[in-house]
């Protein structure tokens, strides 16, 4: 991350924020989320700024329609920060540590957060691997450690998990039930081609995973802990690629998702 990347208007200026989002989403001219058409315009006045008007489905849409930016009164400049910031954190960008330099409270952060990790999912199934092909699997836990927590409070639970990693290619991580080898199977076959040579061994990419957790996020509850290893298998998968490259990934995959819970009402003035 450099200040020239930080220096950008579409950063601070919401007008330039749309105009990039537009261009980006529509490069060769806007068209209806709702139907598809082509058949748009946009609409005039300062109270319909960024709307268009679809003339066949008579649909009023913005560029955020069908994004994860949906119904977020959070500006878009500052979306587009957000999300450029935690593409180009190596070890994470903590909720806290955005809501300091955005300005948001830490609630309407922690809702932008999982709202972009949401937005690097990936969208293909197909297996990794293949003829000849060699396959690395690990295991690990993540969470469960006693230090630094409260006095008879339970310790924390631990969550197994397992990633997959194609040599020299893609890398899948998920949340497994246990490591007990009939489980740990059920998972591989389904990610990974049969083809494929099945190797074990310690895994580069568990150290982006352990930084993250010990260093930025600490601890991760379980119901999003899937976001949290999307988050990491996405910049594992696009490493050798710059910080600006990996930013505009992560938001062409906020297209065709959307916000699944409510925003926090603490961002509707922000």
């Amino acid at each position: 991350m450099t200040r020239h990347d930080l220096a950008n208007p579409i950063f601070t200026d919401e007008a330039k924020a749309t105009a990039h989002m537009e261009a980006d989403r529509w490069p060769d001219g806007a068209n209806c989320p709702h139907c598809g058409s082509l058949n748009v315009h946009k609409m005039a006045g300062k109270t319909q700024a960024g709307m268009f008007l679809c003339n066949d489905s008579r649909e009023k849409f913005t560029v955020r329609t069908g994004t994860i930016f949906a119904r977020s009164h959070i500006p878009l400049r500052k979306w587009l920060l957000a999300t450029y910031l935690m593409a180009a954190s190596k070890k994470g960008m903590s909720a806290l540590q955005l809501s300091r330099m955005l300005g948001l409270s830490y609630e309407s952060t922690w809702f932008m957060c999982h709202r972009i990790r949401e937005g690097m999912k990936p969208t293909g199934t197909a297996p990794i691997g293949g003829d000849n092909k060699v396959v690395e699997a690990d295991e690990t836990f993540i969470g469960g450690k006693a230090k630094n927590r409260a006095y008879k409070k339970k310790e924390p639970k631990k969550h197994a998990v397992m990633t997959l990693v194609a040599r020299d290619g893609e890398s899948r991580t998920f949340h497994v039930a246990n490591v007990k080898a009939k489980t740990l199977r059920e998972t591989i076959v389904k990610v990974a081609s049969r083809k494929s040579y099945l190797a074990t061994d310690e895994l580069a990419s568990y150290g982006l995973m352990k930084r993250a957790v010990f260093g930025t996020h600490h601890s991760i509850s379980e119901a999003h802990l899937p976001r949290y290893l999307a988050e990491w298998d996405f910049k594992w998968n696009i490493r050798n690629i710059t910080d600006g490259e990996r930013a505009a990934l992560a938001l062409k995959g906020a297209e065709g998702k959307r916000l699944t819970y409510r925003q926090p009402r603490e961002g509707a003035h922000a």
